[in-house]
């Protein structure tokens, strides 16, 4: 029995992984807020708001 096919790979110009562009296609956007411009200590505040707000979410619907 004769193996007759051929396993080649035809891309046709494509992008293997999927949907790509040039770096200068989209370019970056200004933040205009950033938790990572924030000091430490500001950080820290918004980290606990955060948390205590989800605590209070997990606390009102365990009453």
């Amino acid at each position: 029995m004769a193996h007759t096919h051929t396993h080649e790979d035809h891309h046709h110009g494509h992008a293997p992984h999927g949907h790509s562009h040039a770096p200068h296609a989209h370019p970056a956007q200004a933040a205009h807020w950033s938790i990572l411009r924030m000091p430490v200590p500001g950080r820290l505040l918004a980290a606990l708001a955060v948390s205590a707000c989800l605590w209070a979410v997990v606390w009102l619907a365990m009453r």
